[in-house]
């Protein structure tokens, strides 16, 4: 019998730190793929990687809700106790992800088109960059597969294999990119082949961490899998968190068109002060998945208590996490800006913005936690929903602030929009909660 004294401070932390973790090799992988690449001394190669590294991360970025979807509806199964529909939506999250992956895979020659018409380069990087989308797109149904393991793992709390994946994946790419790039001269081709590898062997590695349930014969339970009723509700689920996620990224990707009309000096400045967001997204990213993960279960439960409890001690420890952020960036922030960039302009340009980033975590908190409240309760409308309205609020406040104080009101309309989904989330908390019992 599950109580409340179950759900403790240490168990948040226990789901929580191997995701930060993970999530910090990231940028580490990043950053050794253009320094090898860089080693060859020309830099239509590096261009090459950027771009082609961008692409494929925006197309397979479309299907990263199956990571959110799988992660709310296993923990859910997991907490009612149902564990052979916890083996089958393994089965149905995995056979979707590769169906998409090889869909992908057949258009690839106007996906890849598509990508160099939409980012032109040169002559020289758009041939480079399609020799290396040619061969990393066979690893779409990997990649996105690795989306629903990864969901499929968080759900049941085991963020440690999360963590295992991310670390040889990350570790395999880095050696296989010294070894067929600077090895055996390969170069922007080497680079490909090496990420290629590390996917598919990252899936491979995924679904043998996910082997219990493969031992039971639920997974391939085909009227099961297929039922009807939870074919709908997995789809109904991915299909708002889709919507909202695409809201998100054009209120991202507005912010970067618009701030191009302030001068290359403004842009620049601009993208430098945005990687301290993605400095707060990775670090808030643990305790958001804690939220999916226990609120999910608690769901599964049909505990308001409990549901409260975990929404509580998760949103604790994403609060600590923003202050700390917060306040890192406060003290520290003009040395982060230093060694970004060199530019004396630019650093000089970004100081003026600085605050904006040492308010971001404080009024994104409750939006980054009510997220991962509201994926763990798959209350996917309701994010759908709140999260058009703050769209909508924050062209509003773009439409006045604007044209009043430049790139000030920019910066502003992304904070009004950041609390904008925090309150309207909040504001839709107790129907959560009303749900649970």
């Amino acid at each position: 019998m599950k109580t409340l004294q179950d759900l403790t401070h240490r168990r948040v932390l226990t789901v929580a730190l191997p995701v930060v973790l993970s999530n910090a090799t990231v940028p580490i992988l990043g950053a050794v793929d253009t320094g090898v690449v860089g080693q060859l001394g020309l830099a239509a190669p590096i261009g090459a990687v950027g771009i082609g590294a961008i692409a494929l991360t925006a197309i397979y970025w479309i299907f990263g809700f199956l990571r959110m979807g799988t992660a709310g509806l296993t923990a859910q199964a997991s907490g009612a106790g149902r564990k052979g529909e916890v083996s089958a939506l393994l089965s149905r999250g995995m056979i979707i992800g590769l169906v998409a992956g090889f869909i992908i895979m057949a258009l690839q020659v106007p996906l890849i088109w598509l990508a160099l018409q939409t980012a032109p380069a040169s002559s020289e990087v758009e041939s480079l960059a399609q020799s290396y989308m040619g061969i990393r797109i066979y690893g779409a149904p990997a990649a996105i597969g690795i989306y629903v393991v990864t969901g499929w793992l968080i759900g049941l709390e085991r963020t440690r294999g999360v963590l295992i994946v991310q670390l040889w994946m990350n570790g395999l790419n880095i050696v296989l990119d010294l070894w067929f790039v600077l090895g055996l001269g390969w170069g922007v081709e080497g680079v490909a082949i090496a990420t290629l590898i590390a996917e598919w062997s990252g899936l491979l590695l995924g679904l043998w961490l996910c082997r219990d349930a493969l031992k039971t014969p639920a997974w391939k339970d085909w009227p099961r899998v297929f039922e009807r009723a939870q074919m709908i509700l997995f789809a109904r689920v991915n299909r708002d968190i889709l919507l909202r996620s695409v809201m998100l990224q054009a209120i991202f990707l507005s912010f970067v068109f618009l701030g191009a009309r302030f001068g290359d000096v403004t842009l620049a400045a601009n993208h430098v002060l945005l990687q301290f967001l993605e400095i707060t997204a990775f670090s808030m990213d643990g305790f958001a998945i804690a939220a999916e993960t226990l609120v999910g279960q608690s769901m599964g439960v049909r505990s308001v208590a409990r549901v409260r409890r975990a929404a509580v001690l998760t949103s604790f420890w994403g609060l600590i996490t923003v202050l700390c952020t917060a306040t890192a960036f406060a003290l520290f922030g003009p040395w982060i800006i230093d060694v970004m960039t060199t530019s004396p302009e630019v650093r000089a340009e970004a100081r003026v913005y600085l605050p904006y980033m040492v308010a971001a975590p404080l009024v994104g908190c409750a939006a980054w936690m009510l997220d991962g409240i509201f994926i763990g309760a798959t209350r996917s409308a309701d994010m759908r929903n709140m999260m058009a309205l703050s769209a909508v609020i924050y062209v509003i406040a773009l439409l006045i602030l604007m044209p009043m104080v430049g790139n000030h009101g920019l910066w502003l309309a992304l904070l009004i929009s950041f609390i904008a989904r925090g309150i309207t989330l909040g504001w839709k908390y107790p129907a959560l909660e009303r749900a649970a019992g």
